[in-house]
């Protein structure tokens, strides 16, 4: 039996207004005629505001898109883009799995379907769990190799205090010095890379309070031509945390900020209040984000996967210890620390969730 046509047009059009990807409908001119709700809350904008609006307009950024969607047109042939960047009127970046279908009708006016399906969220999970993986397998295999380190080093520390105790000659005696200084320094750098091994002393802690004692700390470090300015948000409500984890935390993002800078530069302290945040499996309604943000020169491409490793370092003098502590501190608070860096722009993002809210 034959469904009414008009019956099956609007079945049709409910079923693209309640569709969860964005579709767009463009005319042979590559003009809007049609955007679904889904593509109203992409663009932040009304169908009313954008209909008629040019391809080339609404994906400016965007000419690899712009010349297959074009072909397509030309040529009657679908394509397909995984994650692909779009740049979108409203100064926002969105990453999106894109369909680009050719529709022509019985009199031969062609059109041109655009399906987006926005993965940013889905990225962002991805990222969080490889984040929380890489942090507890190298913790594990850091714990097991300093313990291996550990019993050994304990040995010639004291068998170098023995001989010290023998020893008459006072000339002697500045080598087994040596012998327990470095084994002390030693010992010192397996309990770091073992990372904090006390349960945190959790509080209601107020995070603006918090940074501002980071702020007065690395101020009376760094040259003068470094600034550090402040972008709170003063809703965000206090945390229940361990303020002095919370602030080495910090602290060391700061630094490692300040180092990236040598001399000059400017480093912001945000504090904001993210909804509905996903870390690993577990969704939360309300996190509390910090962000440490330099506008140096950036993390090379190739390290930015590698940074909350022990001991991966992009500094002669450093250490690699100051950012896989801070990881480890938050993680802790069920928390994660997250890097995002291009050149005049680093930012890490502390996420911690407000259980309580």
């Amino acid at each position: 039996m034959t469904k009414d046509p008009i019956e099956q047009c609007a079945l049709f059009k409910r079923i693209l207004e309640n569709a969860n990807t964005a579709m767009l409908v463009f005319d042979q001119q590559l003009h809007l005629t049609y955007v679904n709700p889904a593509g109203e809350m992409l663009f932040a904008l009304s169908m009313h505001r954008i209909e008629g609006s040019d391809l080339h307009v609404l994906f400016a950024n965007s000419d690899k898109f712009i010349s297959n969607a074009e072909l397509a047109l030309k040529s009657n042939h679908p394509f397909t883009e995984r994650e692909l960047v779009f740049s979108l009127p409203n100064n926002r970046n969105i990453t999106a799995d894109c369909t680009v279908t050719p529709l022509t009708n019985d009199a031969g006016n062609a059109k041109l379907l655009v399906e987006l399906a926005q993965v940013d969220r889905q990225m962002r999970i991805a990222r969080e769990e490889h984040l929380l993986a890489q942090h507890s397998a190298t913790r594990d295999v850091i714990r097991g190799l300093a313990h291996e380190i550990k019993n050994p080093l304990g040995g010639l520390r004291g068998a170098a205090q023995l001989l010290e105790a023998e020893l008459e000659n006072e000339e002697l005696k500045e080598y087994t010095g040596i012998i327990i200084q470095e084994a002390d320094r030693l010992q010192n750098l397996m309990n770091r890379m073992l990372g904090p091994n006390t349960l945190p002393q959790k509080k209601d802690t107020n995070i603006h309070e918090l940074l501002e004692r980071v702020r007065q700390l690395v101020k009376t470090e760094i040259p003068e031509d470094i600034e550090i300015m402040r972008d709170y948000d003063p809703s965000v409500p206090d945390i229940y945390a361990d303020p002095d984890q919370l602030i080495q935390a910090v602290l060391n993002l700061t630094r490692n900020a300040a180092q990236s800078l040598k001399d000059k530069g400017t480093i912001t302290l945000r504090s904001r209040i993210h909804r509905q945040i996903t870390l690993g499996h577990k969704r939360h309604k309300l996190a509390a984000c910090i962000e440490v943000i330099d506008d140096g020169p950036g993390i090379d491409p190739e390290m930015l996967d590698k940074i909350f490793y022990p001991m991966v370092t992009g500094r002669a003098d450093g250490t690699g210890l100051g950012l896989p502590i801070a990881q480890a501190l938050i993680n802790q608070h069920g928390g994660l620390i997250e890097c995002s860096s291009r050149p005049g722009e680093t930012t890490f993002t502390i996420i911690i969730p407000l259980e309580n809210a």
